[in-house]
């Protein structure tokens, strides 16, 4: 039997991934959780065969910053990671840091339970939705994004900057210091080539890094 954690925020969407699931005898969902709190808290007690992890959680991380901590408390952990995000730097960021695999909410419906089975054998799963936007991205070294030159708390950043969140919020989120997250969009800049953040929000829209 694969057990299963569902971890997403909404509960319409827990409930139509466990429907999907349930529908296959060798598949069981024994654990949902809605924030990254109740995930480590599942998985630091249960060694579950697949996580399924939402890019977009609340409480200050997202399922990018989750996956090394889970990965930590569960060095085999097979993550596959679901996202509204169909670009493809989210995929590789995903990847690099520790997911099995990666899908399209919108693919769920046709693509979770193989994407299960893949990941829980030791593969690699990718929606074919992205996978050749995905090839192109890595074969084209010249013209990839200027937030490819960032760090994953770089990237964090860069899109809580972009939703409109001030310095102390950012900070409050990611308990750390404001002054540190002065240092981080100090450098986001840098790298970027900017000023201001209104040229990162502006950036960030026009290459969807924000819902």
């Amino acid at each position: 039997m694969i057990n299963i954690l569902i971890a997403d925020d909404h509960a319409v969407v827990r409930q139509g991934l466990k429907q999907i699931i349930t529908d296959n005898e060798d598949m069981t969902v024994t654990g949902e959780a809605e924030n990254a709190r109740e995930v480590l808290q599942f998985v630091g007690k249960e060694n579950f065969n697949v996580i399924i992890l939402d890019i977009t959680m609340p409480g200050g991380k997202s399922g990018l910053d989750l996956l090394p901590e889970i990965k930590e408390l569960r060095p085999n952990a097979k993550v596959l990671i679901l996202s509204m995000h169909a670009e493809e730097q989210f995929a590789i960021r995903a990847l690099k840091s520790g997911a099995s695999g990666y899908i399209t909410k919108q693919s769920a419906p046709t693509e979770l339970v193989k994407a299960i089975r893949k990941v829980q054998s030791g593969g690699k799963y990718i929606s074919q939705s992205i996978a050749e936007q995905l090839a192109f991205f890595l074969s084209d070294e010249t013209n990839k994004p200027l937030h490819e030159k960032l760090s994953d708390r770089e990237f964090q950043v860069l899109r809580m900057i972009a939703t409109g969140k001030i310095l102390r919020e950012i900070a409050d989120e990611l308990f750390i210091s404001e002054k540190t997250v002065s240092t981080y969009r100090a450098r986001i800049l840098e790298k970027m080539n900017m000023k201001r953040n209104a040229e990162l929000i502006r950036y960030a829209v026009q290459n969807k890094l924000i819902e």
